[in-house]
């Protein structure tokens, strides 16, 4: 059960929660509803010194002590298994509820509402766990949200219900559900279908016990992909002709003085100058071979992931995994998904081979040779250094506060929505580092709260991601009354019911009260000293902060009756639309203009900035290449006999690649995105496409006006996963065309082309 909503946790959209103190003395808590009046305007100088000048915010000065995220008995490792343990007894009682709604016609009438309740029940306490296991820095912290999250999972494995099929046989019932709600009551209906609700007991015993496999090798895989890979043995000899500038002094003194072999560790500071300036191709050879092996364990690890998927597939009646996947997605099928890729292919294709070809004169240049010769896959960064990405116009140096500051100022423009800082408990978060952010609109209050974990440190997880640790939902209707049964077990749900008892607010201007969305941004900038001064970003910094934030208003300002179509729990194909769409907005001077000083001064020149990489095209080609790849590993070949994921991934490298595959190599044992976006990575380049021609359509030429900002909240963002993404695309695009969401619309998509730099570099 809840196939997507585990999807939506395993991929943590980089995918992808939760105070009343006392023994209640009954099953329902007595509900702690809150007022949230609309604060004053926002205070810009606030948001700057809390990020560049921590130690001067005002979260220096925690006025009370609470447990994580305000939950009071969530003080200590231990109380976590607790509240997975009650929290299991709570989904046990609505579980034999739902199971019971036959028995009496208005109860099948709370079916789907009672079912959304069990997911945001079970997934309160499953996405919290999968941010502290990530982000938390007490081993016994980590390991008790592990115990909680497989617990739980587990239990979603098992749980079984043919009460769904009575509901959307019943006309009278149907047709008294909203569009939101029969939109809801599909997904929940194609989650069972996938979960094998249809199969006899032997049968589904070996679905439970594969998806319980796949759970634990798809851990493994993860595990793995980031593992480091072992040294390449670099003779001294092969260092000639590089420079101490390209090289760096003290390696090349290494190796000249001691005259032995060098041991460089791929990932390290010393491979990447070597892949980038070795004029000997020799190293770097060494270099990609040692980065991209993989070991016979790898190798099956993925294959056995791979077989897994493809029988639990099989057994609950699709062809393949992808077709079981893609069901519900905007691609609807793997054909259509072809359809996108091949034609995303060929707009692509002319553009990499011309760029492939700048290359290889470069190399013919590099070498002297009369033909052309062919670029390897150790070639690439030598003759075409990555390059890190620039701001469309030069800017002053950015700073993490400032960079907030202009976030805060657009969303104002936008949507009348800004940040404010916020008090933090004693106990409330997991680090200092952590900060908190209200998000206030300007006409209902406080909808929402980010907590923003941004500073490298030892023992967190790498990268960016966003958590949706609580979506939004309406609560006022839940009738948790309903749900009491016979026995002493108020002891027992006690930690459960408290831990749901702060989640109700009033907003003003709304009926009714909704659970408010709670998420939580990681990156991994360097932290602000006193010595050093505030964090300044890198380009790319910035652009990773705009995207994650673009998850982060989808999850606040959807405001959807229903917790499993809330803000980010959409379509897989959908959900990066928002977080890309925000990267184009730093495509425009006026947006940039948002983080200039108060004092009138400006952080702008004139001057172009952008000037385009050749091998931008190459990576974009390669991207859909390993999009093909995802696709091939999820069909059912995999089922067949002799199935070899290391020579599927050299036939089409060396059949439609650009650049042929590097024989003893197997990058797929570190393609990570394969477990959690299994058949949908294509979604990045498919949503690139969409927002890309969004910006270009909607908001390129004014990307400050409220109008916009009010449709493209009205149309897309407020509706989550509750309305068919092709309907809001072309609600939004004033193109009825797409509505329909065929192959023809998928086509339509691949031949949209891709802005890389400010758009008015190209008109």
């Amino acid at each position: 059960m809840f196939a997507r909503i585990r999807d939506i946790a395993l991929r943590n959209i980089s995918s992808p929660t939760r105070s009343f103190r006392g023994r209640p003395q009954t099953f329902l808590c007595r509900r702690a509803t809150t007022l949230v009046t609309i604060p004053p305007a926002s205070d810009d100088a606030e948001l700057v010194a809390l990020f560049d000048q921590p130690q001067n915010g005002r979260q220096s000065r925690p006025l009370s002590v609470s447990g994580i995220f305000q939950h009071p008995e969530l003080t200590n490792p231990a109380a976590f298994n607790t509240l997975a343990e009650s929290t299991l007894l709570r989904a046990q009682l609505l579980t034999e509820r739902i199971l019971r709604a036959n028995q009496s016609r208005s109860e099948l009438f709370k079916v789907v509402k009672n079912l959304d309740r069990l997911s945001d029940l079970l997934c309160g306490v499953i996405d919290l766990a999968e941010l502290l296991r990530n982000a938390h820095p007490d081993p016994q912290w980590v390991q008790c949200a592990n115990d909680s999250y497989e617990k739980l999972c587990e239990y979603m494995n098992v749980l079984n219900t043919h009460i769904l099929r009575m509901v959307l046989h019943d006309p009278e019932v149907v047709q008294s559900l909203s569009q939101e709600a029969r939109q809801t009551a599909l997904i929940f209906w194609r989650d069972f279908e996938k979960s094998a609700i249809k199969l006899p007991p032997e049968q589904r015993e070996r679905f439970v016990s594969l998806s319980s496999e796949i759970l634990s090798l798809g851990h493994e895989f993860v595990t793995q992909a980031s593992a480091p890979r072992p040294p390449a043995v670099i003779e001294p000899s092969e260092l000639d002709g590089v420079k101490d500038q390209g090289m760096g002094a003290r390696l090349r003194r290494q190796a000249w003085s001691t005259q032995k072999s060098l041991l460089v560790y791929p990932g390290s500071h010393q491979a990447y100058m070597i892949m980038t300036s070795a004029p000997d191709e020799s190293p770097r050879q060494k270099l990609y071979m040692a980065a991209h092996a993989s070991s016979q364990r790898q190798i099956e690890c993925l294959e056995r992931l791979l077989h897994g998927r493809a029988e639990l597939a099989r057994l609950v009646g699709w062809d393949s995994y992808a077709g079981m996947t893609l069901n519900d997605k905007m691609a609807k099928t793997p054909e259509n998904v072809q359809q996108f890729l091949d034609t995303f292919l060929d707009r692509t294709g002319i553009h990499a081979r011309n760029a492939l070809h700048t290359l290889r004169l470069r190399k013919q240049s590099h070498l002297s040779t009369q033909t052309l010769p062919i670029i390897q896959a150790w070639d690439r960064s030598f003759y075409c250094p990555p390059e890190p990405p620039e701001p469309p116009v030069p800017l002053s140096p950015l700073s993490l506060g400032r960079v907030f500051m202009g976030l805060s100022r657009l969303f104002k423009h936008l949507y009348g929505i800004s940040f404010r800082p916020a008090e933090v408990a004693s106990g409330e978060v997991w680090h200092s580092d952590v900060h908190k952010l209200e998000v206030v609109d300007e006409d209902s209050g406080v909808i929402g709260w980010i907590y923003a974990d941004l500073f490298a440190r030892n023992g967190k997880s790498c990268g960016a991601a966003h958590y949706t640790v609580r979506c939004s939902r309406r609560t006022d209707d839940d009738d948790e009354h309903g749900d009491l049964t016979a026995g002493g077990t108020d002891e027992l749900l006690a930690p459960s019911q408290s831990f749901e008892a702060i989640k109700r607010h009033k907003l003003r201007g709304m009926h009714g009260e909704y659970q408010l969305p709670l998420v939580v941004l990681l990156c991994e900038f360097t932290r602000p000293t006193i010595a050093r001064g505030p964090t300044y970003l890198e380009w790319h910094e910035v652009q990773t902060l705009f995207h994650e934030m673009g998850h982060a208003m989808h999850s606040m300002i959807g405001r959807t009756e229903y917790h499993n179509v809330a803000g980010t729990r959409c379509a897989t194909d959908f959900v990066e639309l928002p977080s890309i769409l925000m990267e184009y907005f730093l495509n425009s001077p006026k947006v940039l203009s948002l983080f200039e000083e108060d004092d009138g001064s400006s952080m702008l020149s004139q001057t172009g900035n952008h000037h385009e990489d050749p091998c931008t095209f190459i990576d974009t080609h390669g991207t859909i290449l390993l999009s093909v790849l995802d696709q091939m590993y999820h069909s059912s070949a995999v089922l067949e006999p002799g199935f070899d994921s290391t020579a599927t991934l050299a036939n089409l490298y060396d059949t439609r690649g650009l650049i042929p595959h590097a024989q003893g190599t197997s990058f797929q044992t570190q393609f990570g995105h394969l477990y959690g976006y299994g058949a949908t990575y294509y979604s990045y380049l498919f949503d690139r496409a969409i927002a890309s021609h969004v910006w270009r359509k909607v908001f390129s030429d004014e990307p400050l006006n409220r109008e916009l900002g009010e449709k493209y909240k009205a149309e897309v963002l407020r509706h989550g996963g509750g309305r068919d993404p092709w309907q809001m695309l072309g609600a939004l695009l004033d193109a009825p065309v797409l509505q329909v969401g065929d192959e023809e619309a998928m086509r339509e998509v691949g031949r949209w082309r891709v802005e890389v730099g400010p758009v008015s570099e190209r008109h």
